[in-house]
């Protein structure tokens, strides 16, 4: 099955959409200002006199005719924990079969990780995986291992068919992550940052928190930039019903667009100003603009943290 074909289907098999995605990517990183970065393994090494042969990449060898190794998992330290928020607002919009083309945030996150997991693998570096809403759903801590791997695809699996109906407190589950990760990490959340005021200033708190002991943030602010951002519901009445609330408005979206649409966006710059403040990597991700904004940012916070 090629990229289009699961664009159009059903999504069944984060394994194998992961690795089109990826390889998908990788092919399009040949055009980019990332072209010779390597996705194989971690990196390419002198050889040195004496050691073992087994591992000499004679493709390279071949064009620069310079005997250099393949340097694995073992000799880095690069670890990932993958956050994703599970709260009944990220499984917005309602789908009831979710594809490439239709994906909720939740969704979209899912295949994101799995992405994520899967360039992490080609670069033998380990990961884990936390997912909250109203409770700390999982937690699994970083491994390298492909049976590791495994267990988390299978998580991120279940997420794409488990409805959430519940709240979250963000702020409270981040602090209780960032307790259980003690080695230097790059950590990556996926969350809609919809919170109240006061929520908002726990939360900075507890991502100031994930920081402790040298770890790298990267907020991945996932949103559905048709509806959430440009509040595009067409030019008919329509009844809105909070996901998570269950409260009820009639609108038409064309009379309140242009003021939602500013006082939005104003939102949207006041979360990258504090990330800029805290040093946390802010990276807006609409969820109908595909996976390349999330794997260029491993690529650039990997570089940058190694």
């Amino acid at each position: 099955m090629n990229l289009s074909e699961l664009h159009s289907s059903e999504i069944k098999n984060l394994h194998l959409l992961s690795k089109q995605v990826v390889e998908g990517f990788i092919t399009g990183m040949h055009k980019s200002p990332f072209h010779g970065f390597s996705v194989e393994f971690s990196e390419h090494k002198l050889y040195n006199k004496g050691e073992s042969t087994r591992h000499i990449d004679w493709k390279l060898f071949a064009k620069t005719e310079k005997l250099y190794t393949k340097k694995y998992e073992e000799e880095t330290n690069l670890r990932c924990h993958i956050i994703i928020d599970n709260s009944a607002s990220m499984h917005f919009p309602v789908i009831k079969n979710q594809t490439l083309n239709t994906l909720t945030k939740v969704g979209f996150s899912a295949v994101s990780a799995a992405c994520l997991i899967e360039i992490l693998k080609r670069q033998r570096d380990a990961v884990g995986l936390s997912i909250y809403s109203d409770s700390y759903e999982y937690y699994a801590p970083e491994k390298g291992s492909e049976r590791h791997r495994k267990m988390l695809l299978h998580q991120l699996e279940k997420l794409l068919d488990s409805p959430s109906k519940t709240t979250t407190d963000t702020y409270k589950y981040l602090h209780e992550i960032a307790e259980k990760i003690h080695r230097r990490s790059l950590i990556f959340l996926f969350t809609d940052m919809f919170q109240t005021n006061q929520e908002n200033e726990n939360l900075f708190e507890a991502l100031r928190h994930l920081k402790f002991n040298k770890h790298e943030v990267i907020l991945f602010h996932t949103f559905d930039g048709k509806l959430e951002l440009n509040f595009d519901f067409g030019n008919s009445p329509k009844k809105l019903v909070d996901v998570e609330t269950r409260e009820e408005i009639d609108i038409y979206s064309e009379k309140i667009q242009e003021k939602y649409k500013i006082l939005v966006d104003n939102y949207f710059k006041e979360l990258k100003n504090k990330c800029l403040k805290y040093k946390i990597d802010y990276v807006p991700v609409d969820i109908h603009n595909g996976f390349s904004s999330v794997l260029t940012s491993y690529l650039i916070s990997r570089r940058n943290f190694l």
